[in-house]
């Protein structure tokens, strides 16, 4: 059975720019003075295509793929929290990875989310060329623009390899970022709670 001339013309453009991708890393090799033909480069740049294409594929998902009708009509009205959703991303600054762990917590008001839905909302911000600060506030939005809970929390505590690696070189500097939407921002007790419970250690 032959391919819809659709799919065919996709995979087509697949291949080109994946070629198109592993010529200019070939490229770049050759600039900072390697070989690309030795053996262990040989394959390098096919493998950084591959590499890329995976920690950017957040760019090919949308919210109502990943969270895939997981909205819940509940009479539920306390704090639903995930904690240490671990994560991985790209500075956009200097391509070099940023990880860490995220909170995400909300309060709903009548429909809550599948529980897996929310690190896959996070993975999903995460997997594309990111600053901290941004993949904070995507997370806090998307949820609140989905299921308009009373308010949504978000904590995520991350190391950057553009400030380990390079620049200043602090093996250990660690930043801390926050989104506060609703009853998060405006109602202290809610905010307290969050922390603390981000803060208690697991048994």
């Amino acid at each position: 059975m032959t391919k819809p001339t659709e799919e065919i013309l996709l995979n087509d453009r697949k291949e080109i720019d994946a070629r198109t991708i592993a010529c200019h890393v070939r490229e770049i090799i050759k600039i900072i003075g390697e070989d690309p033909n030795r053996e262990g480069l040989r394959k390098t740049p096919e493998r950084f295509e591959k590499a890329l294409k995976y920690l950017t594929s957040g760019y090919h998902l949308n919210l109502d793929h990943v969270l895939n009708g997981a909205t819940f009509s509940v009479s539920y009205d306390e704090m639903v929290i995930v904690k240490d959703i671990e994560f991985f991303s790209l500075c956009e600054h200097h391509l070099l990875p940023f990880f860490g762990k995220a909170h995400v917590a909300y309060l709903p008001d009548k429909r809550v989310l599948g529980l897996s839905k929310i690190a896959r909302v996070v993975n999903m911000f995460a997997r594309r060329l990111q600053i901290q600060e941004r993949l904070t506030s995507q997370i806090a939005k998307s949820i609140e623009e989905k299921i308009t809970p009373q308010g949504v929390g978000v904590i995520i505590e991350a190391r950057h390899l553009c400030m380990q690696m390079r620049g200043v070189e602090k093996q250990h500097g660690q930043a801390v970022t926050s989104a506060m939407l609703g009853a998060f921002r405006h109602n202290k007790q809610t905010r307290d709670e969050f922390l603390a419970l981000v803060r208690r250690k697991s048994s």
